[in-house]
């Protein structure tokens, strides 16, 4: 008896075991088709999307002077090594869940989730085009192989554009269900919007390789109707003011606001352009930065170059150190200034309301904290309301579509005005806004008026298109801040905005054209090929060697 027990026993072992081998080769944390709910997929996209958003504008923000550039010259300004986050966030995050919800989307009537991951599906593919110029596409989602090869970033892009209307086509559908997104709450129009906002983008990008395409693509997106135009449709993401648990706070706000400051350093170049470059401040400085103090240092241990005279390659005019604005509190660096960091954490002008949900600057000067104005409720500025219109006043003067440039230049510098304003009430920190504005008879409409005025001022004096172009792009950088995605592409597109602070340097080499390969691609990828310089262009960039510095 007992030896047939032990047989009955040993046979249901087996039967266990061969019932669970499938299982044991699965990895529990990989999402499949089968495991994967669609709601939450869709969740880890977008927050991965904001990642990437960050991990691609910081760059770009400092290459185009809206933040310091930490490195004398540009070549060790980033290394393969600097990126492999947002390459890695791209591929093994983004891309492939993107691919995963799709086809679950598409096979349970949900096309809204459809749309919105090949809204953000097409963005990241284009943004890495336009970063590392030809990337893996077609072969790189393929499990089955480790060494995807590179295809062309003209490829990528009609992919990209092609997925936009694919998406477009997934809004206009009956659907099962629609998801309450990050970013439109379901509201599928303003996805539309979206995504012919973006394929304006890439289409303005391209000008220089096929200017009668691309104006014709232009002129039909106009025809069309459904871009972004109003504050209510803008793609943001918005953050929370969460500390822990997890940390849902912007994360320049989470960089900077510390019982110990530190962070990023502003650009002492773009802080001049906005506080004293017009003869009067720009209405949305206050919103822009924060001062943590409203005199300046004179103390050289604190900031070397207060002793020093500006480098004798800089042209006249120039603001270098403090520049012109040295009795204001405005702390930052100049244009590839790798000096070590001095005891200044709590003395440099930090990020302020806008879009970082700091604190708005009241002249309090005042050191950051670790819970202060808005309290890191901010934004990441992906497709503002105002960036419509300055790329259509772009596209108007170079390609001739449709539209009146100045009338558009005009239309967007409002826009931008209102959307940093807009998003300010919004915020816990609106009743300090309105508090300083009564309290100094500030009327808001006022001040924007005369800044638009001397805008276009500046536009009626321009004498031919480029000189027009130079004033609507300088508006548009002014307009980005935020977002170092569009102003490092409008600045190797168009050269602009003109004159810009140079590096310390005399000779900082070549300026970053496309970046390195990140090194998590150019070293495990035995088809991968790294560049030999930074100096190599993306396909739509059709300037000449040294057309930006």
């Amino acid at each position: 008896m007992l030896k047939h027990i032990r047989i009955i026993a040993l046979a249901i072992v087996l039967m266990l075991l061969n019932a669970c081998k499938l299982d044991l080769l699965d990895n529990p944390n990989a999402v499949t088709l089968s495991n994967a709910n669609p709601n939450f997929l869709l969740n880890r996209i977008q927050l991965d999307f904001a990642t990437f958003f960050n991990q691609a504008s910081d760059p770009g923000m400092r290459l185009t002077r809206m933040l310091n550039q930490g490195a004398a010259v540009y070549a060790n300004a980033y290394t393969p090594q600097n990126l492999d986050a947002l390459w890695t966030n791209a591929y093994a995050n983004i891309l492939i869940d993107a691919k995963t919800l799709i086809e679950i989307a598409e096979r349970s009537n949900l096309p809204v989730h459809a749309g919105i991951a090949r809204v953000i599906r097409a963005y990241v593919l284009a943004t890495l085009v336009d970063y590392f110029g030809e990337v893996p596409f077609s072969e790189s989602l393929d499990a089955n192989n480790f060494n995807p090869k590179v295809e062309s970033g003209e490829a990528i892009y009609r992919a990209a554009l092609a997925d936009l209307d694919r998406a477009i086509a997934n809004f206009g559908a009956s659907a099962a269900a629609v998801p309450t997104d990050f970013f439109y709450r379901g509201n599928r129009d303003n996805w539309i919007r979206a995504a012919n906002t973006i394929k304006l983008k890439l289409l303005l990008n391209t000008r220089l390789v096929n200017p009668a395409a691309a104006a014709s693509a232009i002129n039909a997106l106009i025809a069309d109707g459904r871009l972004i135009t109003t504050g209510a449709q803008s793609m943001m993401f918005r953050f929370s003011s969460n500390l822990a648990n997890p940390d849902s706070r912007h994360p320049r706000y989470a960089g900077q606001y510390s019982p110990t400051g530190g962070g990023d350093y502003q650009s002492n170049f773009y802080m001049w352009t906005l506080v004293e470059s017009k003869g009067f401040p720009d209405p949305r400085t206050r919103f822009y930065f924060y001062r943590q103090v409203t005199r300046n240092t004179r103390d050289v241990n604190e900031l070397r170059c207060i002793n020093n005279q500006p480098p004798a390659h800089y042209p006249p005019g120039m603001p270098y150190c403090f520049g012109s604005f040295a009795d204001l509190g405005y702390w930052g660096r100049d244009h590839l200034n790798n000096e070590g960091i001095p005891p200044d954490g709590l003395r440099r002008t930090a990020w302020g309301l806008y879009p970082a949900g700091g604190r708005f600057d009241d002249d309090r000067g005042q050191p950051v904290a670790l819970i202060a104005g808005a309290q890191g409720a901010g934004i990441h500025p992906i497709m503002m309301s105002s960036f419509t219109d300055f790329m259509l006043a772009e596209a108007a003067l170079t390609l001739r579509t449709t539209g009146n440039p100045r009338a558009l230049l005009e239309s967007a510098v409002r826009k931008s005005m209102a959307d940093v304003r807009n998003y300010a009430l919004s915020t816990i920190e609106g009743s300090v806004v309105t508090a300083f504005e009564a309290a100094r008879g500030i009327n808001w409409d006022n001040e924007v008026n005369r800044y638009v005025n001397r805008v276009l001022q500046l536009y009626d004096a321009a004498t031919n298109d480029d000189e027009r172009l130079d004033v609507v792009l300088r508006e548009y950088w002014i307009a980005l801040y935020g977002n170092g995605i569009e102003s490092y592409n409008m600045y190797r597109r168009t050269g602009k905005p003109s004159g810009m602070q140079p590096a310390l340097e005399p000779n900082p080499g070549a300026f970053i054209r496309s970046f390195f390969y990140p090194a998590v691609h150019a070293n495990r990828n035995s088809n991968a090929k790294q560049k030999t310089n930074v100096e190599v262009p993306v396909f739509w960039d059709k300037n000449p060697p040294g057309f930006v510095r």
